[in-house]
């Protein structure tokens, strides 16, 4: 008799039993992401996109130093500034995408500016190492060869120029040469001043 009164008691807690034990434990699936959730692969930049935010900021960084070199009270020390932080980005984005050649240009262009005329040409040749036939760099090439003293040096990128037919590049390279004052026209005794 004593066996009976236990027999429902089992039957209860072996019923009751999987029912409690769902409370407090983890769903064996995991639930579905909210839409709050942060989509992984989408946001990951590839190193070339990572480059190209670095060379936009250093493009940036130049034309505010342009701007600040123009104008009533030019502002040579921050242009420096600019010009300096548009390398230290244009380096980075090199070292995501060594092939950057715009990244070289910049990078040309600015220590042009800065007047390290051995750093920019080696820049720029750089540059054209990796694409021969990118204008904007053989202009700006032949610019700091003439401002460097290499009148030849700056000729030979304007037939470059010339020969792709790069007619605005090779027009302002062109007036560059001629308003340079050179040292044949020194000796002639024709300079600029004098004709």
């Amino acid at each position: 008799m004593h066996a009976r009164p236990l027999l429902p008691l089992l039957l209860i807690t072996l019923v009751a039993t999987p029912a409690l034990a769902s409370f407090g434990s983890k769903p064996d699936t995991p639930p579905p992401s909210s839409p709050s959730s942060p989509p992984e692969a989408s946001e990951q930049k590839t190193p070339r996109q990572e480059a190209e935010a670095l060379y936009n900021d250093a493009y940036n960084d130049v034309a505010k130093a342009k701007d600040m070199l123009t104008g009533d009270s030019p502002d040579k020390k921050k242009a420096n500034k600019l010009f300096k932080r548009a390398i230290d980005h244009a380096d980075d984005a090199l070292k995501l995408d060594a092939n950057y050649y715009e990244a070289l240009n910049l990078q040309g262009f600015s220590w042009r500016k800065l007047g390290n005329y051995k750093k920019s040409l080696e820049a720029y040749a750089a540059c054209l190492k990796i694409q021969p036939d990118y204008a904007p760099a053989i202009e700006y090439y032949g610019q700091a060869l003439l401002e460097s003293g290499d009148t030849a040096g700056a000729q030979a990128q304007l037939a470059r120029l010339k020969e792709l037919k790069s007619d605005d590049l090779a027009k302002q390279l062109e007036d560059a040469i001629a308003a340079a004052p050179t040292a044949a026209k020194s000796k002639n005794g024709s300079s600029a001043g004098g004709q």
